[in-house]
């Protein structure tokens, strides 16, 4: 007797659980189906008229064609993007999403001493596009290539400066020398125009920063290039070697650029936002313009998003072991 009363009780609460389970999957498709009910706001990380904006603003302008309601760009620059960061976990709102390069976001855990968000906060739903991050000297300075420079580095210690900003790009150059046993020193910015603006003089001798930014001195003709941290080259520097054909992999970064959503968001959820920002990156002007801004077009789903993320956190994990740095918790 009691036996078949635990079986029955045991079956009821399989039947019970299939059914729970059927219940949340059906919500979960109609959410990701009626979704957005209202405007969605994106809360971009930089200001207005920087490459990642304009790239918002170029998916804002589109995707309302899809989606049937508005969509706002917020800029909420500063503090490294914890500004931004603070606001879209504060929502907690799957309306809002936040917009960033995940450069800042992947480096947080290295240079701030305790981490004020989870990484579960932040899910990615999408990857849109790629910054052209270059390695860059003043015109004058006697080196045409990478491997110029580090010998130039080697061969006179400690006479050679870098400009020390804020990120990922910072981070991965500083272990760079600590692996290399290069002597170059940081000379810290708290504004990266303001370096760029000294590399141009001779003031400074490298710099790592995003071609955007670069461009009217590059035009000047005060600074060259000698090779893009991207894995694979610029389409609209196509002489430029990458980091890793100079034959230094180990700064290989791509500057990713995406969307996450809050904690909780449904996987079907992103896999549907990300299919819609790739449909509406098909308009050649969305791409010709992502160019003009020093940017590289490639977009990905969540999954394509996770990996290329974690491919970062590991370059910089390899820095910090370099630089004796543990992550903050």
């Amino acid at each position: 007797m009691v036996i078949a009363l635990r079986r029955t009780f045991v079956l009821a609460c399989a039947v019970l659980g299939a059914l729970a389970c059927s219940a949340w999957l059906a919500l979960a498709q109609t959410t990701t189906q009626t979704w957005p009910q209202r405007p969605v706001k994106f809360i971009v990380t930089l200001g207005a008229g920087s490459g990642v904006d304009i790239g918002m603003r170029l998916l804002a302008d589109r995707l309302p064609k899809l989606w049937k309601e508005p969509v706002v760009v917020e800029n909420r620059p500063g503090g490294d993007a914890l500004v931004a960061v603070s606001a879209f976990v504060g929502a907690h709102d799957d309306h809002v999403l936040l917009a960033t390069p995940t450069s800042a976001l992947t480096a947080h855990p290295y240079v701030l001493q305790s981490m004020p968000y989870r990484e579960s906060d932040l899910l990615p739903i999408a990857r849109g596009w790629n910054v052209i991050i270059v390695v860059a000297v003043p015109a004058s300075l006697e080196v045409s290539s990478m491997k110029d420079l580090v010998d130039m580095t080697r061969a006179q210690p400690g006479k050679l400066n870098w400009a020390g900003t804020t990120g990922a790009i910072d981070f991965l150059f500083a272990g760079f020398l600590k692996k290399h046993n290069l002597d170059m020193a940081r000379v810290p910015y708290r504004n990266p125009q303001e370096a760029n603006n000294d590399l141009a003089l001779g003031r400074i001798q490298v710099a790592e920063a995003s071609l955007a930014t670069l461009r009217p001195q590059l035009e000047a003709g005060k600074i060259k290039l000698l090779a893009v941290t991207n894995s694979v080259r610029a389409p609209t520097l196509p002489n430029l070697p990458t980091v890793k054909e100079a034959g230094y992999p180990d700064l290989t970064l791509d500057g990713l650029v995406g969307l996450f959503g809050p904690e909780g968001m449904a996987l079907a959820q992103r896999e549907r936002i990300a299919r819609d920002i790739s449909e509406v990156a098909k308009d050649p002007i969305v791409e010709e313009r992502l160019t003009l801004t020093g940017q590289m077009l490639n977009v990905g789903g969540p999954a394509e998003f996770v990996s290329a993320i974690a491919e970062q956190r590991a370059r910089l994990a390899e820095a910090a072991k370099d630089l004796g740095i543990t992550p903050a918790h």
